[in-house]
């Protein structure tokens, strides 16, 4: 083996072996156990989420392959609607300046066809750098045949089922993109703003109880009281509650609008009155559904003012109930200019009451950057009611597990309050929904034009145009378990990995994503009893991986970090180019820059993917939110270096020597039978670990094992047996070193992929496994031996560590050399502790470096020593001739002064009110941290200094 592991030399020659072979396809053998990729967008790239979530999957899926279960990955990429037509419009403006409309929809989506096959490819190579084992062979994309023929038949079979309506409804429309957008879709801003009190006239001569001819309503969008068709006010509110039945007279339009009694209306909020809008808010339209208040609405698709209103009732049908007319000076004025010139209208008419400062949130659409507008539009639309009892008692009843479990709260507070679900979209790329209109209107669904026209009887005469609009890309994702799988056709992949076993996701899209799988699911798919069947049977919900002050990772923030840069090293230059190249605003370059600068000043080391992985899986906890930590990376990229260079002891100690393959006579040591049990400790808890999702447990547990009780502890105790035992102890002690680093590694594999196969290779020969396929990921994962445990081994071995340990500290506190040895005294030994000293005088004497090791009788004192305890025995080492007293208390002294500048330096700033108030939580726990340690630390160095006084 090289001298230092490299891991750029086999990463990606490793991939690329394991992917020609075959190995990550199911091996038709064993249980079915399949995981279903959440769908990156094709225009996506890798990114630390999906890094994290991704690690998590390909664990699980590696120790299940391990576990003898045909395992499969599926895989694939969603065509992304909105985000893949905006990157195709970008590049032909930008290369020809061309917009879409230029080329026509036909002509367009081959142009977005054209881009996929040249660049939708690159997040699928970025993933093969994580290591993933994903059968790459059955690669889907939501807009495939086979995908597009599923979400046609699904379409198809909701319409019949009287399931899928088409109506209007208010919907979050983007006026730049021109098109209704999810929830998800939304960016919520905080903003500065203001809220305008209007005076609104009372009609017929009404009063207020106070005697004011008037009602005063508060707003934030001034430009939306041409759509008003009521006020509300709280039945139990005092000041109004005489007036609900009344109308108001509605400036600028002289529309009558009654005033109305809703719970809405908050008595303590505002002026108690607020303005009813049913076409352009999500709130007031509930009102409005309420009340039988008619929809006006105001705007056109571009967020501008309509000529002539559109009247509807609150069934969302054209009707008269008010007249069309909208002043003609605010005609085609974008909503913005709106507001002014109504907001100056008001006040020239005397009613506008007052403008205040106030703290708005505004919704902005995540892609096109403007401020997202309620619109009255036609849409379609799935009954949803109906799919969410199944689904909302399959997790009541334990078919699906959340996990951790308090997310089904999450999940059923929104499936019992759930609104039907607008699926179309107002876009070209996409699923185009199968209905087709007549010259009337009349709408017809079917799989095909032509379908339509046979079950409907209609010849060539009846003119027939498609409908122009895609479905909402999250219709196509829901059926992703299913339809990846082969279905609407009876597939033996369905029969064999259908449900699926676990979803690794995040919790922002319980509801838009896994609530509505798990509905289409349980809807279209049934077992051979008729029983509706789960698309997974278990949710495991990731947090959220934010940076180290616990901001969310953002471009605009400048924070986010590049999973691949941290496993190949970036130049600070690159890093640089990487967050600032593009970036349209100077200023927020330049603070990016200095703040990247600072955090990188000499750009970002290669960490390998194991170091990554490892450290991702450590992480995995069960809170919701994670704090990225760049020196828990760069600790477990250590790790990973402490791993090969430990094998490499164990090889250069092995190879070309006799490790018991072939039998021979074998004495286990001491330390050989503790190691043993050790293993199988860590075996069982790495076990319970992976079955609760407790990735975090599992990498505690490898790492404790891996670094302390291997490297550490039993690599040191295997020396003086190679270097002085008999044939027998040497031969048992190497058998050790092989199986139980082979054993490792396979338990290992699952988290660490690349540096375990590499070490694996070499030292497998060494030991009497029969290897059949040459890959570790195909081996049998270890299983706990209870057999293998020797209490009374590992007890002695604990004992021995501890006897070393204590030797070791007195050293330290007492600045000995290493290589000195010590005479050491030993007070109220017990008849097992000089069993066990008797036992292990060799380990003893050589790793602690001993001259002599002499046990006191009861009564007799020994010499002033420094002592430490083990159980009820105490061990001395006497200090006189061993140190320097006056330079060892002038040394000490230095240090104390030191350390007691820091504590009062760290007292100070936490004493500060302005550094308290202003710093982050995480800035002051550390401080509190560093405190706490120099505080501790101050009390040692002063009982030291008091023991050698004394001397």
């Amino acid at each position: 083996m090289e001298k230092t592991f490299n891991p750029s030399q086999i990463e990606q020659t490793l991939y690329s072996s394991w992917e020609e072979k075959g190995y990550f396809s199911p091996t038709g053998e064993g249980d079915g156990y399949c995981i279903a990729i959440p769908p990156p967008n094709v225009t996506g790239s890798l990114h630390m989420g999906h890094a994290f979530q991704q690690t998590i999957m390909d664990t699980l899926i590696r120790y299940q392959r391990m576990q003898g279960k045909n395992t499969l990955w599926q895989t694939g990429t969603d065509h992304a609607g909105i985000a893949t037509q905006m990157v195709v419009e970008r590049k032909i403006a930008a290369e020809e300046d061309k917009t879409r409309h230029d080329y026509g929809r036909d002509a367009f989506i081959d142009k977005i066809w054209e881009w996929k096959e040249e660049s939708g490819g690159n997040i699928g190579e970025q993933m093969r750098r994580l290591g993933n084992s994903i059968d790459w062979s059955r690669e889907r994309f939501t807009m495939d045949d086979g995908m597009s023929n599923a979400v046609q038949e699904v379409f198809v079979r909701l319409f019949e089922d009287d399931l899928i309506y088409r109506g209007k409804r208010l919907v979050n429309w983007d006026p730049k993109l021109h098109t209704a957008i999810s929830d998800l879709e939304v960016e919520n801003k905080d903003k500065k703003g203001h809220m305008w009190h209007f005076r609104y006239p009372l009609a017929d001569g009404v009063k207020t109880q106070d005697g004011k001819d008037y009602i005063v309503v508060a707003t934030t969008r001034p430009e939306t009281m041409l759509g008003d068709t009521g006020v509300a006010v709280n039945p139990e509110d005092p000041r109004y509650k005489d007036l609900i039945g009344k109308n108001i007279l509605l400036p600028l339009v002289n529309r009558l609008i009654p005033i109305v009694g809703d719970e809405h209306a908050d008595i303590e909020k505002g002026t108690g009155c607020v303005k009813i809008t049913p076409a352009h808010d999500f709130n007031d339209n509930e009102v409005g559904k309420r009340h039988s208040l008619p929809m006006i609405n105001i705007l056109d698709k571009n967020g501008a003012i309509l000529a002539n209103s559109e009247v509807h009732n609150s069934n969302g049908e054209i009707c008269d109930a008010y007249s069309t007319d909208l002043p003609t000076a605010y005609a085609g004025l974008d909503r913005f200019a709106a507001r002014k010139a109504i907001v100056n209208d008001f006040e020239s008419l005397g009613l506008l009451d007052e403008i205040k400062d106030h703290d708005l949130t505004v919704p902005y659409g995540d892609r096109s950057g403007v401020v997202i507008e309620p619109l009255l539009t036609d849409q379609w639309y799935v009954r949803v009611e109906k799919l969410a009892q199944p689904a909302i008692a399959a997790v009541e009843d334990g078919e699906i597990e959340f996990v951790p479990k308090q997310y089904e709260n999450m999940y059923f507070a929104w499936m019992r309050d759930i609104q039907d679900w607008c699926i179309s979209r107002q876009l070209w790329w996409g699923h185009r929904i199968p209905a087709w209109y007549d010259e009337s209107g009349k709408v017809f669904v079917g799989r095909t034009e032509e379908e339509v026209r046979t079950n409907n009887n209609l010849d060539s005469s009846v003119v027939l145009s498609q409908d122009n609009d895609v479905l909402d890309t999250w219709f196509s994702s829901a059926l992703w378990t299913f339809s990846t799988l082969g279905w609407p056709e009876e597939t033996e992949d369905l029969k064999n990995f259908h449900p699926t076993d676990v979803l690794v996701t995040g919790f922002d899209i319980i509801f838009f994503w896994v609530a509505r799988m798990i509905m289409m699911t349980m809807h279209f798919n049934k077992d051979e009893n008729g029983k509706a069947q789960v698309p997974f049977k278990k949710v495991y919900v990731t947090g959220l991986i934010r940076d180290e002050n616990g901001d969310k990772m953002s471009k605009s923030k400048g924070n986010v970090v590049d999973p691949l840069d941290m496993i190949d090293g970036i130049s600070l230059e690159d890093l640089l180019e990487k967050r600032t190249g593009n970036m349209m605003q100077p200023k927020l370059a330049e603070k990016i820059a200095k703040l990247t600068r600072k955090e990188y000043p000499n750009g970002i080391e290669a960490h390998g993917t194991d170091a990554l992985r490892f450290t991702l899986s450590a992480v995995a906890s069960t809170g919701r939110d994670i704090s990225w930590d760049m020196k828990r990376l760069e600790g477990y990229r250590n790790f990973t270096n402490k791993l090969w260079n430990a094998s490499r002891y164990v090889l250069m100690n092995t190879e070309e020597h006799d490790c018991g393959k072939d039998g021979g006579e074998m004495q286990l040591s001491l330390a050989d039978r503790w190691i043993i049990g050790q293993f199988q400790q860590t075996v069982k808890t790495v076990h319970t670990a992976f079955e609760t999702f407790r990735f975090d447990l599992a990498a505690q547990a490898l790492y404790e094992f891996t670094w302390n009780q291997f490297c550490d502890w039993y690599l040191e105790l295997t020396k003086p047996v190679l270097f002085k035992g008999n044939e027998a102890e040497q031969r048992a002690t190497r058998h050790t070193l092989v199986n139980i680093l082979e054993a490792l590694l396979r338990l290992m594999h699952p988290i660490m992929p690349y540096i375990t196969e590499t070490i694996w290779q070499r030292v497998v020969p060494l030991t009497s496994q029969q290897v059949s396929i040459d890959s570790i990921m195909m081996q049998t994962y270890p299983q706990f031996d209870e057999s293998q445990l020797d209490e009374l081994a590992i007890s002695d071995l604990e004992w021995v560590k501890s006897f070393i340990v204590a030797i070791r500290n007195i050293r330290g506190e007492m600045d000995i050399a290493p290589s000195k040895p010590l005479p050491v005294f030993l007070k109220g030994a017990s008849v097992d502790d000089i069993r066990r000293l008797e036992n292990n005088k060799t380990f003893l004497s050589s790793l602690a470096k001993l001259e002599s090791i002499e046990v006191l009788h009861a009564d007799e004192e020994g010499p002033a020593s420094a002592t430490a305890v083990i159980g009820e025995m105490s061990v001395l080492i006497p200090m006189a001739g061993l140190i320097d007293v006056d330079a060892e208390l002038a040394r000490l002294t230095k240090a104390m002064d030191k350390l007691e500048k820091d504590v009062q330096r760290t007292r100070g700033k936490l004493s500060n009110e302005n550094f308290v108030s202003k710093a982050p939580d995480a800035v002051i726990a550390k401080e509190k941290e560093k405190l706490a340690d120099a505080e501790s630390m101050l009390a040692t160095l002063a009982q030291q200094k008091l023991t050698i006084a004394n001397l």
